[in-house]
């Protein structure tokens, strides 16, 4: 079996459609301008609908236009908003195909590092049973919520992101980052099923969390030992690692500011091995990116020209 695959061949069921991920990489790295983000979504626009076409998001394209995910992205989930249901499967989703590549990320480790000590593979022999069952509950959770495997596309952005070839790097991406970035998320979902009164919701959310923390703490134990006595690879490390929270921030959607979609979960990481200091600099680079008035303002205007367009081809054709 080959080591260090790439993104592009982690293999997939006829359920799923993959998308493009060129407009998850690009948001991290947008300014606050309105006119460069309309001008960033407009060129991915014909990419943006046919990664859509077929699926549960193509009305949300329709609706928004091409700056839809920028909506999706920017804005808190809430109950009483229009679209409400396909915001949360959408999410679900997500978090289910997160949850895949995370598998795929443990699993890969524990054949891409064959000289690796022992307790290393033991560790990630248990995230992949972790990650096994969390596929199970979300796919779970996606039929409770009216949903199912596929019916979005799926990004394989996270994977891409993280899964270094060094083993350092990998368990700074995948289970600082990555299994990070998922406590954050998961700490928003227990706060949602609170507000819907989603019991099922929450109690399966908020054990798979008690997963994550693990898998985060497994992270910053073998970062330290992978490093031991080297420096300078700590400090590439580091390194790796920022960009790898800078990318999974989305441009200050999953941040500390205080019109964050996805509030960092300060309390859970701690709880996994995160520093204060980490914490610090977590905020700091995570509200980096276009302020949510900008991010509002530039889907608005997709919108606005997204309708104008279709309406003037209709006027044509007719």
């Amino acid at each position: 079996m080959k080591r260090f695959i790439d993104h592009e061949e982690l293999a997939r069921d006829s359920r799923f459609i993959r998308q493009d991920a060129a407009q998850a990489n690009v948001i991290s790295s947008l300014p606050d301008d309105v006119e460069t983000v309309v001008n960033v979504f407009e060129q991915f626009g014909p990419m943006i609908e046919a990664g859509v076409r077929g699926t549960s998001a193509e009305p949300l394209f329709e609706e928004l236009g091409p700056g839809f995910m920028l909506t999706v992205l920017n804005e808190p989930l809430d109950p009483e908003a229009p679209a409400a249901l396909s915001r949360l499967l959408l999410r679900m989703h997500g978090i289910f195909v997160g949850e895949l590549q995370a598998l795929e990320g443990a699993a890969r480790s524990l054949w891409d590092f064959p000289d690796a000590p022992w307790e290393f593979k033991m560790n990630m022999a248990r995230q992949c049973w972790d990650e096994a069952r969390h596929l199970q509950i979300f796919e779970k959770l996606l039929v409770h919520l009216g949903g199912h495997v596929g019916m979005y596309p799926e990004s394989t952005f996270l994977f891409e992101a993280c899964c270094s070839e060094d083993p350092a790097m990998r368990v700074a991406g995948v289970n600082r980052g990555l299994e990070g970035l998922a406590c954050d998320v998961f700490r928003d979902m227990i706060r949602f099923a609170d507000k819907t009164g989603d019991e099922v919701m929450k109690q399966a959310v908020d054990f798979v969390l008690a997963d994550e923390i693990t898998h985060v703490r497994f992270g910053s134990e073998w970062v330290k030992e992978f490093t031991k006595g080297d420096p300078e690879h700590l400090k590439r490390t580091q390194d790796f690692r920022r960009e790898v929270d800078k990318r999974f921030s989305f441009g200050g959607a999953r941040s500390d500011r205080e019109d964050a979609a996805i509030p960092i979960a300060r309390e859970d990481r701690l709880e996994a091995g995160f520093t204060e200091d980490e914490l610090q600099e977590l905020s700091e680079i995570s509200g980096i990116g276009p302020s949510k008035a900008t991010l509002t303002e530039a889907a608005q205007i997709l919108r606005d020209r997204y309708h104008e367009t279709r309406d003037a081809q209709k006027e044509e054709a007719s």
